[in-house]
């Protein structure tokens, strides 16, 4: 059934293309998704006031579509933290040094680590986790700091974050923006992740290995030494048999998460809510144990740290999803009941318009979302502008006709690869400050193994549609 466009359709289309214009410059979108829902309410309700409470009730929106997602991001950071400040982290870590003999091995270990922590604790304090404790290891075996930069970068950063299997909050925001249940975007990301993952990582590898042999890159002693030195301070607030039943025991309670999320089919909120609810608990139990009678206050302590870092992330990320947010069922819940009688939002109108007027295709439509994808990701978070990506996923697969799924899975996956901490240099910074690299020279490094591992991506997504 195609519905008649009207003003708000255009309006909405208009800003997008504006959007996606300040993205292409490195602007932030912030003021004009505030704009854009401005414009969007006072057309609709022709009343000045309606349409500034519409901004701030958009925001109300968007913010409770989204607080699962930035409270599971801030425990999770709160319980990092006491789990860094304890030293339970280098002991949850340190077995793995062992096994780390030569560049290759720390290579694929080091970045395998990083992947399968950053699903648990995401990215950023991943790379706190595990960077203090093997990068010196990695540097007494021969691989330099950037080769470790690499592996925590393409393996954290990018496989881990783009997926983003347990915690959801990519998908999470993918998926609202396109419409479609949380699980379907997981299911078409598998196999895309996979692809993008091996192609890049192994990439990187067969150039580091091939600068490590002409000599173009190697380890400095003074190098060696410094990072030596970086693994020396001792955390004395807990003891060291303390920390080795904490270290044991961390994992096999988020083992039993998994478990428990897979029998029960536990997922989206209710798999978050586990695993939220999961490290609130560790968080509470190791600052008892490490503080004593000053844990009340310390707990608070970490729970704020968490949510001042949860929410410093997500605050870009807030106007523009509530902008998004209204091209589907936002616009009655915020703005109200203005569409169209047929209407089915205003992207599926937009959708369903251009499969009448533009004859579509899969190739185009994958190309499309993954160059909007790189885009949105130039501003360097990744999340502020994937909201972006599923609301012109779900424009194309409504035109298409199928793979929605798939074309929200790739423009989620290119955003993250490019803005969320692989080739935007400003958002390499964790990585590069715990390495001692410099981000420039990491993104460089990047830049070729990502965008390879984009374009067959993009090709394999092609032949899934």
């Amino acid at each position: 059934m195609v519905v008649d466009l009207n003003l708000l359709h255009w309006i909405y289309l208009l800003f997008i293309f504006i959007i996606l214009g300040f993205m292409i410059a490195k602007r932030d979108a912030s003021l004009v998704c505030i704009i854009g829902i401005f414009i969007l309410g006072f057309i609709a309700t022709q009343s000045l006031s309606e349409s500034i409470m519409g901004v701030f009730n958009s925001f109300i929106y968007a913010i409770v579509e989204l607080i699962g997602t930035i409270l599971i991001i801030s425990v999770i950071v709160g319980m990092s933290t006491v789990l860094t400040e304890t030293g339970i982290n280098q002991m949850m870590i340190s077995p793995f040094t062992k096994f780390i003999k030569n560049p290759s091995l720390a290579y694929w270990i080091i970045g395998i680590l990083m992947m399968i922590i950053s699903w648990f604790f995401w990215p950023s304090p991943a790379v706190a986790l595990i960077g203090v404790v093997l990068l010196p290891v990695a540097v007494e075996v021969g691989l330099p700091a950037i080769g470790v930069a690499m592996a925590m970068n393409l393996f954290g950063h990018g496989i881990a974050l783009s997926s983003d299997f347990v915690i959801q909050g990519a998908p999470k925001l993918t998926s609202d923006a396109a419409g479609i249940p949380i699980s379907e975007v997981i299911s078409a990301s598998i196999p895309l992740v996979f692809i993008m993952g091996v192609t890049t990582t192994v990439l990187a590898y067969i150039f580091l290995k091939r600068d490590l042999k002409n000599g173009n890159l190697k380890v400095e002693d003074k190098e060696r030494e410094e990072a030596i030195q970086k693994n020396k301070d001792n955390i004395d607030i807990m003891s060291s048999k303390s920390r080795k039943v904490f270290a044991i025991l961390i994992p096999i309670m988020f083992l039993i998460d998994i478990i428990i999320m897979i029998v029960a089919n536990l997922q989206g909120g209710d798999a978050t809510a586990l695993i939220g609810g999961t490290a609130i608990f560790i968080l509470i139990i190791v600052s008892i144990k490490a503080h004593k009678n000053k844990a009340i206050e310390e707990i608070t302590s970490y729970l704020v740290e968490g949510l001042q870092f949860g929410f410093k992330v997500f605050g870009p990320v807030i106007p523009v999803a509530a902008f998004f947010y209204l091209g589907s069922e936002g616009f009655v819940e915020v703005i109200g009941d203005f569409l169209p009688s047929n209407s089915q939002g205003l992207v599926n109108d937009l959708g369903v318009a251009l499969a009448n007027s533009v004859p579509l295709n899969p190739t185009i439509g994958s190309i499309t979302l993954t160059v909007v994808g790189g885009i949105t990701g130039l501003d360097g978070s990744g999340f502020s502008g994937i909201s972006l990506a599923g609301s012109v996923a779900k424009l194309f697969g409504t035109a298409i006709g199928r793979g929605t799924a798939v074309l929200t899975a790739l423009g989620q996956i290119s955003a993250i690869w490019v803005g969320g901490g692989t080739l935007v240099p400003w958002a390499l910074i964790p990585a590069a400050a715990i390495c001692d690299v410099d981000p420039f020279e990491l993104a460089r490094r990047n830049l070729i193994p990502v965008t390879v591992g984009i374009i067959v991506t993009t090709i394999v997504a092609i032949f899934m549609i």
